[in-house]
């Protein structure tokens, strides 16, 4: 949104937000004194202008003005206040229209009728200051959990899991995968936090670690301050990798500081080899263990969702494998699974994937799990199956856009073959 019609047309959005959610603070101070009023008032509308000099900073300068952390930060500030105000404005908007029924109906049916909820005390409170602060409250809280959310970012979790298979190979019977996803080192910070993640991942002493996507939030570079973190997982079967549709450089302009979108590509390339990792584009390979073998499949990302790429092949990625009797499919985005494995290749017995990150939002309590973005993904977090085929979602060992979690904690997942 760097055009000044965009940025002039959001700006007009926000002050009309502003202006509707003030009605709600009006209601809630009617029986404050003039003094608390003008305090109020003023850090409500101080908290707005704030805002709308961050969004101006935030949109029309260079990347540069202000550090990596201090954008990010910003960013979140604004959409979670925007947010909340959307929130609020739900609750007003259910008030208007109720009182404006009850306007109606009593012009045109009867007098319009008391309306208010019972209190303790017998004291009437009504229905509009009532859902004032029911809305006041709900956005409040959004907002709160969200800026208590920053410091989940690198509170990794790790998820074990056993799966079993009837047509696993003898060899394999035990074997431990790590299991990672959606790095987006562009995101990162912390250092020291981020290493702390790795040791995890590194004490869990995995005989192989599979990673599904999205190592950089655009650019190969974004991965420079980290190679020396990332190039220290190491397992006695290897680390295998894929892309996902971050790693493409899809959401921002090319050239940028000199390099095309496709050297930014093979740049990223060379950054999986640089560390180690055997990076499968659209092919397979085969593992062997005690004996037995079985194979591993990697291709690029390719998402049923209109707005993500195609890149990737199965029709290359598949052929070969037939033989061997038990095989995974590395996939960044799940919606593959529905819209194509299960359909055409059935012998696929577990496919791993990422991508949604849970939306880094959401509530996860034994038996419960919710999130927003299951309401556009129907396999976004955990293990999934269908007869005999299996699906796992990482929920993201990065993050993207919003720098925190909420309910929805950084994965690291170990899968136990059995």
């Amino acid at each position: 949104m760097r055009s000044p019609v965009g940025a002039v047309l959001f700006i007009a959005f926000m002050l009309l937000l502003d202006t509707y959610v003030f009605q709600a603070i009006k209601a809630v101070t009617q029986t404050a004194s003039p003094k608390t009023k003008m305090i109020v008032y003023s850090i409500y509308w101080a908290i707005t202008v704030l805002a709308i000099i961050g969004f101006l900073l935030f949109v029309f300068t260079d990347q540069h003005f202000l550090s990596r952390k201090v954008r990010t930060y910003l960013f979140a500030f604004i959409i979670g206040l925007f947010l909340a105000k959307i929130t609020t404005s739900v609750f007003l908007l259910i008030d208007d229209i109720m009182r404006g029924i009850l306007w109606v109906t009593g012009k045109l049916v009867f007098s319009t009728p008391k309306n208010g909820i019972e209190v303790s005390g017998g004291t009437a409170i009504t229905r509009s200051i009532f859902l004032s602060w029911f809305g006041l409250a709900v956005g409040g809280t959004l907002f709160g959990s969200l800026v208590y959310g920053f410091g989940n970012k690198y509170k990794y979790n790790i998820k074990r899991i056993q799966l079993a298979f009837d047509n696993l190979p003898q060899g394999f019977k035990g074997l431990k995968v790590l299991h990672i996803s959606d790095i987006h080192s562009g995101s990162f910070t912390d250092k020291k936090a981020v290493l702390h993640g790795i040791q995890e991942i590194l004490n869990e002493k995995a005989d192989i670690i599979l990673f599904t996507g999205d190592l950089v939030n655009d650019k190969a570079t974004e991965m420079d301050d980290y190679l020396d973190i990332f190039n220290q997982l190491k397992a006695p079967m290897g680390v295998f990798s894929t892309l996902g549709n971050h790693d493409y450089g899809d959401y921002v302009r090319w050239p940028s500081d000199g390099i095309s979108k496709e050297q930014n590509l093979e740049n990223l390339k060379q950054v999986h080899a640089t560390m180690g990792w055997r990076l499968l584009m659209n092919e397979h390979v085969v593992l062997e263990k005690d004996g037995d073998q079985i194979a591993l499949m990697g291709i690029e990302n390719w998402s049923a969702k209109a707005n993500f790429p195609k890149h990737g092949r199965m029709d290359l990625a598949h052929p070969g494998t037939e033989k061997y009797p038990f095989k995974i499919l590395m996939s960044h985005d799940p919606s593959h699974w529905d819209a194509e494995v299960k359909s055409k290749y059935n012998d696929v017995d577990l496919m791993l994937s990422g991508h949604t990150h849970g939306m880094q939002f959401g509530i996860e309590i034994p038996g419960f799990k919710w999130s927003p973005v299951q309401y556009v993904y129907k396999q976004w977090a955990g293990l999934y199956e269908d007869v005999k085929q299996k699906l796992y979602v990482n929920r993201g060992f990065g993050f993207i856009g919003y720098p925190g979690r909420v309910g929805i904690l950084p994965e690291i997942t170990v899968i136990e073959l059995v």
